[in-house]
């Protein structure tokens, strides 16, 4: 059987596409909250980047992803891109 016609794997790959759909919608919501940030740091003439809530937010996620028994590596790495991300949104917003 070709894996196109698999029926099970179908299923397994619907909720993947699923899940992503969701990630992303979540995605969108947070730098749309991260960009609300920016423009107040602008407004209050605070720093781009707050180093101990980064600190903060990379260790609770990492505690979280231990109780979801998921690796805490990935998921610090993956909030670093995303903080990343989110400093450079309000490094822009800065310089406007």
């Amino acid at each position: 059987m070709a894996e196109q016609d698999d029926p099970v794997l179908k299923e397994f790959r619907d909720s993947i596409d699923n899940i992503d759909a969701a990630l992303i919608f979540l995605l969108a919501e947070r730098f749309k909250v991260t960009q609300k940030v920016g423009c107040y740091k602008k407004d209050q003439q605070m720093a781009p980047s707050d180093k101990g809530r980064e600190a903060e937010q990379i260790n609770r996620l990492r505690q979280l992803a231990v109780e979801a028994k998921l690796d805490p590596e990935f998921s610090e790495k993956f909030l670093n891109f995303i903080i990343r991300e989110v400093i450079k949104h309000h490094e822009q917003i800065q310089a406007e």
